[in-house]
C-alpha cells in the first residue's frame, strides 16, 4: 500500500503550473464543488479563522474524493498545530510569517520525519492508511509526497532568503503580498517598488535552489506571475466569488425593480 500521492507535487516536479482555490467556508460542499471544478489545490485557513479539525477533515475528504490537494495554513504554535493538518491526509501545510532561517529549520524538524527532521510519529491516521503503512514507509512516503510551504511576507527573512530556500525539508516558498505591503509601510500598494522587487526575488531564489515559488493575486495577473518564475498560484477565494455573485444579483434586482410601475391597491 502506498500513501496518497500529491497532485500538486506531481504537477510542479513535471514543471507545470498549479491552481490553487482558498477556502474560507466551513462546509466541505465548498470543497467538493471547488475540485469538481478542476482546481489541483484548495487552501484551507487556520490561521485566521476558527475552524476545528473536524471542519478541516472534512475539506480534505471532499477534495481529494476527486483528487484535488488541500494545504492548510496553520497558525503559530506548537508542533502538533503543523502536523496534525497531515495526519488528517491534507498535502501540505503552510506556514505563516516565516522570519528567518532559523525559524525555518524550526519548521522543518517539527514537520519531516528522519533524516530531515524530527516529526512526532503515529501512523495510525489517514495519512498513514491507519497502520496499513509499514513503519519505515511511512516516514519515507511522507517526505516524499507532502509539502511544507513556508509564507514570505515579512522584510526580516529577504536578508537570509538563500539560506532558506537551500534547506532541506522546505518545498516552496509563498511570498504573501497583503502583510508585506503593510510591513513596508504601504498597505495595499501592490505595485509599490519594494513588493515588486520581493516578489521578484522570492522567485529568483527559488529558481536558484529547485525549489517551487508560489503568490497570490489576481486571475488577470497570472501571466505575469508565471513569467516570473511562479508554479503554484492562488488565484481566488469562495468568499470573494460568492460576494461578487451576490453583489450582482442585488445590483440587477434593483435595477430592474425601479423601472417597474408601482400597483394601485390596498385597503382604503
Amino acid at each position: 500500500m502506498k500513501m496518497r500521492e500529491s497532485r500538486v507535487l506531481k504537477k510542479l516536479r513535471a514543471g507545470e503550473v498549479v491552481s490553487c482555490l482558498k477556502v474560507n467556508f466551513g462546509d466541505g460542499q465548498v470543497s467538493e464543488l471547488a475540485a469538481m471544478a478542476g482546481f489541483d489545490c484548495l487552501w484551507v485557513d487556520r490561521e485566521h479563522l476558527a475552524q476545528d479539525w473536524s471542519v478541516v477533515a472534512t475539506h480534505v475528504w471532499a477534495a481529494k474524493a476527486h483528487g484535488t490537494d488541500v494545504m492548510v495554513r496553520v497558525p503559530r504554535g506548537s508542533y502538533s498545530d503543523y502536523v496534525k493538518p497531515l495526519e488528517l491526509d491534507a498535502a501540505g501545510i503552510m506556514v505563516p510569517h516565516c522570519m528567518g532561517v532559523e525559524d525555518a529549520r524550526n519548521v522543518i524538524k517539527m514537520t519531516r520525519f528522519h533524516p530531515l527532521g524530527m516529526r512526532a510519529i503515529d501512523g495510525g491516521n489517514a495519512d498513514g492508511l491507519y497502520t496499513n503503512l509499514d513503519f519505515n514507509e511511512y516516514l519515507q512516503q511522507a517526505n516524499q509526497q507532502r509539502f511544507v510551504v513556508l509564507q514570505i511576507e515579512d522584510p526580516e527573512p529577504l536578508d537570509e532568503l538563500d539560506e532558506i530556500a537551500a534547506l532541506d525539508g522546505v518545498d516552496m516558498l509563498f511570498f504573501g503580498p497583503g502583510d508585506f505591503s503593510q510591513a513596508i509601510g504601504a498597505p495595499g500598494e501592490w505595485n509599490h517598488p519594494k513588493l515588486v522587487a520581493a516578489r521578484k526575488r522570492v522567485a529568483e531564489v527559488c529558481r536558484k535552489h529547485g525549489k517551487f515559488a508560489a503568490t497570490t493575486g489576481s486571475i488577470d495577473r497570472l501571466e505575469e506571475f508565471v513569467s516570473m518564475g511562479y508554479q503554484f498560484v492562488s488565484v481566488g477565494a469562495d468568499v470573494v466569488g460568492m460576494s461578487t455573485y451576490c453583489h450582482g444579483l442585488v445590483s440587477r434586482f434593483n435595477k430592474d425593480t425601479t423601472t417597474t410601475q408601482p400597483v394601485q391597491g390596498g385597503y382604503k
